[in-house]
Formats: C-alpha cells, sequence, structure tokens
C-alpha cells in the first residue's frame, strides 16, 4: 500500500482521535501517542495512515480493543460503546501534537 505520503480517505477513516488520559499523556514523555482507531483497522493499516497525515516516522503500532463499561444513569443501566486503541510508538525526534487538528 505505497501511498507517497498522500493521505487517501481510508486513512482519515483509520485514525478516528487522539485518545487524551493521564496515562496517554505519560507515555507522550516516551515518544508514544494513543488514538482511537477503526475497529478493522490493521497495524500497517494504521502506520501508514499516521505516517500520512501527520508527516512523522513510526517504529512501532500496539492495539488494544477497550470494552465498553457498564454504567448507570437515573438507576438504569446502560454500556458504553467498544471501541479500539492504538498506541504508536515515534522514530526519535517525531513528535505529534494533538491538540491541533489534522
Amino acid at each position: 500500500m505505497a501511498n507517497n505520503g498522500i493521505a487517501t480517505l481510508r486513512q482519515y477513516d483509520v485514525v478516528r482521535a487522539p485518545h487524551i488520559t493521564e496515562k496517554s499523556t505519560m507515555a507522550s514523555e516516551h515518544n508514544a501517542v494513543v488514538f482511537r482507531v477503526a475497529g478493522d483497522a490493521t497495524k500497517p493499516e494504521i502506520k501508514a495512515a499516521v505516517e500520512a497525515l501527520f508527516n512523522v516516522k513510526v517504529t512501532a503500532v500496539n492495539t488494544l480493543n477497550q470494552k465498553g463499561k457498564t454504567k448507570r444513569w437515573k438507576g438504569k443501566p446502560y454500556k458504553r460503546s467498544d471501541f479500539k486503541k492504538a498506541i504508536v510508538t515515534l522514530a526519535e525526534g517525531s513528535s505529534i501534537d494533538v491538540t491541533t487538528g489534522v
């Protein structure tokens, strides 16, 4: 899937949003960024999308499926949606500012 650094529509669908938590902020100190990604996205797809969208060099991609928590609202239980997270490790000298948009 050689795209010569040009982002395709699928790549915008793969990377949904940055996942900003205390834990992901601590990971950013080790050159890692956490994204919510499409549930059917593969590691090579995620790597290609991040490299094309943010113009950085990715060294590793770790993924996990986060199961939605069961919560209660006005006494009635409901379930948050499941989602997939990707922990993207960047090469030395590369960085992504997640506070700005794509």
